[in-house]
């Protein structure tokens, strides 16, 4: 028989799949003896038994019942009773933390009798039609789908009718009215009445929160955060305790940590009179924790010390829900804190040090994405001006965009390529979408452990909470600041979410302190820091080197300054462009072997220049340089606008542009209809004659000189595009060819190793034969994955990407992160069948993967020797590849490993296309 449901005291944190988040915790903090409100937990397997038949699982309610049983015995009070009723909370809980995106059920027991004697009971009368009016809200929402913004306008009418800036500036009559007219809202809409049985009340509320697991808001979060769909979340039900029975009464939020900064000692909220759910809602302004000291010092005594228990316990930052009932201090909630990357950085470095965690744990509290928040650019504050508003620096970073006043406007503008601050009193859980979509949120209301904060820091976005100098009017879609600004929508504002300050228009941006520390070595902050010693820990237990995609000298240089091992991808035709297309169009013009000769002669000192400079910024480290790769017809004017002039010409009358006709002629003759699968790569070089040689003498004649000069070239000639082994030979003999010639010529013995990129199934089911011609394989992922999939990345990501990813067809774009079911099993195929040819075969990927996280982790299994990625990658590449070897992630199968030579010393981007390439070329974060 399955069990499905577990009382706080038969659990503990390790049963945090079938117990979820909070039930496990809840369990846990029972285990260290915490005052916790008893209760039970239904689990995931029940959930998960539910969404797949439709149907409450057999037994559940039995054993509901039975635990409800003892929850009364414990208490001494039954739920339903009509004097000093049981009341019960029902929460969701799965097993990754999900903040407002399922539902929650309080005061679960209430009905028309159990009021009046609650009310009794508790001598307090609007207390307990407060809750009345909370449950028939919550319920007529969650369960019976009433749409919240009715109650809402019930509250403002009622708040309107009495003058009362607040709910607790009603009274119970007041509350009375507001619950009544709730219930006629429900049968309104409903068709229905609300229950005035508990216990149907408390099956409605589990199956609910059930339920909620698809909503769209948790599966949009639940996409945007890589959380499996087929998890479920547990429910947890647990005796009310009360924060609304008067002014000795309250509820909070603490962290043991500051989650926005990292420094110690205990942050959060308080709010008297008031159930939790109001403190996270932001819909009344919160007070910080140490006014509760003032209010309330034992109670903060005790927290405090709660809240050090936990941290030693968890050995981290803990974040705390609590309620104080009429003096009572009760532990409703705790879990393993969200916080912003500058503070992920600074606890681990401070739990380190402290003894807390090793080193090793200490790295993998951190990740690369993290990292990249850190390397972003912040506001220049000198050229700032004044702020317009003020208000709590709830998630850092700096952004600017148009303000927008619903979550609908944020998604449409974004969508139409436009940058966004999405701005609200305060947030719910169904403005995610356009949380998801706006480059920053600000709200008039909340503080630190609002819904927009919590939400805001777990994934990244800057935002800027309670900023009490702006009145938001979200009808008329504007706000106006405290010193008369008037900011409609679409007006640019910037938000600065590390001060607090928000900003009339765009605020120019300057390098961020890690940035600077990356390039320089400059430990401005403790942040950076501790930055500079995960990074150092990281670079000593990692396995994979770290190259670069690179194809200038200033590229390699900063890649160099950013820990760069080496280069894993110069790609040449970035060397074709600009002022040199002229001679690249002189050599596909050629009618002759002479004019084509003349061509290459002159190309050939520019690539010569270039490999030098490249090879002298990583002196003594490899510098992979790949031969030509896209077809030659991109080096020339587009179609369309040739056919345009030369039409245009004759139909005009008179002759067209010789050079223009020229150009169309051989722009007709090379089209292809599918290029990429085309002539270009390997296919180039085997027929069109001199230009491999030209390449392969330029990279020759650039080692020679270097090592003329003193230094240590490490050139490698990658071939790239190749399908079978007969391709590779036949380069690979030309390659050997001219290296002798210049070796000859010289008297400079040349040595560059030759491989291959593996960017093409072929390949990979045949890296067995290719390895006997390669002495390295570089993977292309980015090719590879177009391949085999199937895609035209240019034209399947706007097409219907994100519909795949709405179906749960992928659930990342393959071209961010490895496909490891379909590319990944080429990856590894390739692998052991190379290394089986070649043991000492070296590896590495240099497509856009090499500088994703979870891409690393799987890189590192396989048993790559390195991966390459833009410069500005690479300290996340550093990073992930030493959390790589410590299992910071999933590693599946490792039982590969890498050999090949000793790794050399050395030392967040987007990526575009750049003309005439098939890979991507870097940008600036």
């Amino acid at each position: 028989m399955v069990r499905y449901v577990y009382d706080f005291r038969d659990g503990n944190r390790d049963l945090a799949d079938l117990l979820g988040g909070k039930g496990s915790n809840l369990a846990e903090m029972t285990r260290l003896g915490l005052p916790v409100p008893s209760g039970f937990t239904v689990t995931t397997e029940a959930c998960r038994s539910f969404l797949a038949t439709g149907e409450e699982p057999e037994g559940l309610s039995a054993e509901v019942s039975r635990h409800l049983s003892a929850l009364e015995t414990v208490t001494g009070r039954r739920l339903g009773q009509p004097d000093d009723p049981l009341l019960l909370s029902v929460r969701s809980g799965a097993r990754f933390s999900m903040p407002g995106m399922m539902e929650t059920v309080l005061d679960i027991g209430l009905n028309d009798a159990s009021v009046l004697g609650l009310a009794k009971a508790s001598g307090n009368e609007r207390f307990a039609w407060d809750s009345y009016r909370r449950l028939v809200q919550m319920y007529g929402s969650t369960v019976m789908g009433v749409d919240p913004a009715l109650f809402d306008e019930a509250m403002t009418l009622m708040k309107e009718a009495r003058e009362a800036p607040d709910d607790l500036h009603l009274d119970a009559s007041d509350l009375a009215w507001l619950v009544e007219t709730y219930k006629r809202l429900i049968r309104d809409e409903t068709g229905r009445d609300f229950p005035q049985s508990p216990a149907l009340q408390l099956q409605q509320a589990i199956l609910a929160v059930f339920r909620s697991w698809n909503a769209e808001r948790a599966r949009l979060y639940r996409r945007r955060e890589h959380i499996p769909d087929d998890l479920g979340t547990a429910v947890t039900v647990q005796r009310m305790v009360f924060g609304n029975l008067g002014p000795d009464s309250g509820s909070g939020v603490a962290f043991t940590r500051d989650p926005a900064t990292g420094r110690p000692g205990l942050y959060g909220d308080y709010l008297p009179n008031a159930q939790g759910e109001d403190v996270v809602a932001g819909i009344r302004d919160t007070l910080p924790l140490t006014e509760l000291e003032r209010l309330d010092p034992r109670s903060y005594r005790q927290l405090r010390n709660h809240a050090q228990t936990l941290e030693r316990h968890y050995r981290d930052l803990c974040d705390i829900e609590f309620t104080i009932e009429r003096g009572t201090l009760w532990m409703l909630q705790t879990r393993v804190g969200k916080r912003t990357a500058e503070a992920a950085f600074a606890i681990a470095a401070e739990l380190v040090e402290e003894g807390l965690v090793t080193a090793d744990e200490g790295l993998n509290r951190v990740h690369g994405a993290q990292l990249a928040r850190l390397m972003f650019p912040r506001f220049d504050t000198d050229q700032a001006g004044t702020p317009i508003a003020h208000g709590v620096a709830a998630s850092p970073g700096a952004a600017a965009g148009a303000a927008v006043f619903d979550s609908a406007a944020a998604v449409r503008r974004a969508a139409a390529g436009e940058q966004v601050v999405l701005v609200r009193e305060e947030t719910t859980p169904d403005d995610l979408p356009g949380m998801v979509a706006a480059q920053a949120v600000l709200t008039s209301r909340g503080g630190k452990t609002s819904h927009a904060a919590v939400v805001a820091r777990g994934m990244g976005r800057v935002c800027v909470c309670g900023a009490q100098d702006i009145i938001v009017n979200s009808d008329a879609r504007r706000f106006t600041a405290r010193d008369g600004t008037v900011v409609e929508e679409g007006t640019v504002i910037s938000v600065d979410g590390s001060t607090g300050a928000v900003y009339a228009g765009a605020v120019p941006l300057v390098a961020s302190a890690t940035m600077r520390y990356l390039e320089s070595g400059e430990q401005a902050d403790s942040v950076v820091a501790a930055v500079a010693r995960a990074q150092q820990h990281a670079d000593v237990v990692r396995r994979l080197e770290v190259r670069a995609n690179a194809d200038t000298p200033a590229d390699a240089a900063r890649a160099r300054r950013f820990g760069a091992q080496g280069i894993g991808l110069c790609r040449t035709e970035h060397m074709f462009l600009g002022e040199r297309r002229k001679l690249v169009e002189e050599m596909i013009l050629a009618r002759t072997e002479a004019e084509r000769d003349k061509a290459l002669a002159a190309l050939l000192p520019l690539q010569r220049q270039d490999f030098t400079r490249i090879l002298e910024a990583m002196d003594g480290l490899p510098v992979t340089i790949r031969l030509l790769d896209p077809p030659l017809h991109e080096f020339l004017p587009d179609r369309t606008g040739l056919a345009v002039r030369v039409g245009a010409a004759e139909a005009a009358g008179r002759p067209a542009d010789a050079d223009d006709v020229e150009l169309l002629d051989a722009v007709n003759r090379m089209h292809e209809e599918n290029p990429m699968l085309g002539l270009r790569g390997v296919r180039l070089g085997l027929v069109v004659p001199g230009l491999v040689a030209m390449q392969v003498r330029a990279v020759a004649e650039a080692v020679v000189e270097r090592t003329r000069a003193g230094g240590s070239p490490q050139a490698e000639i990658m071939v790239p595009l190749v399908g079978a082994v007969e391709e590779l030979r036949l380069a690979r003999e030309e390659v050997a060819r001219v290296l002798a010639d210049v070796g000859e010529e010289t008297g400079v013995r040349v040595r560059c190793p030759v491989g291959t990129m593996i960017e093409l199934p072929r390949a990979a089911l045949t890296a067995g034969r290719i390895a006997e011609e390669a002495e390295f394989f570089s993977f292309g992922t980015n090719d590879l994955t177009q391949t085999t999939w199937g895609f035209s990345r240019d034209d399947v990501e706007a097409a219907f990407f994100s519909a795949y990813l709405d179906k749960g067809v992928f659930a990342s774009s393959p071209f961010e992160t490895l496909d490891r079911d379909g590319v990944g099993r080429l990856v590894r195929i390739a692998v052991e069948e190379g290394r089986a040819s070649r043991p000492d075969l070296e590896t590495g990927v240099c497509g856009e993967h090499g500088g994703d996280p979870e891409s690393i982790h799987f890189f590192h299994t396989v048993g790559l020797n390195y991966v390459s990625c833009s410069p500005f990658r690479v300290p996340v590449a550093r990073l992930e590849a030493g959390r790589a070897a410590l299992g910071g992630i999933d590693n599946g199968d490792s039982r590969l490993t890498a050999p090949g030579r000793q790794a050399p010393e050395g030392g967040p981007n987007d990526t575009a296309k750049k003309p005439g390439t098939h890979e991507e070329a870097s940008h600036d974060p």
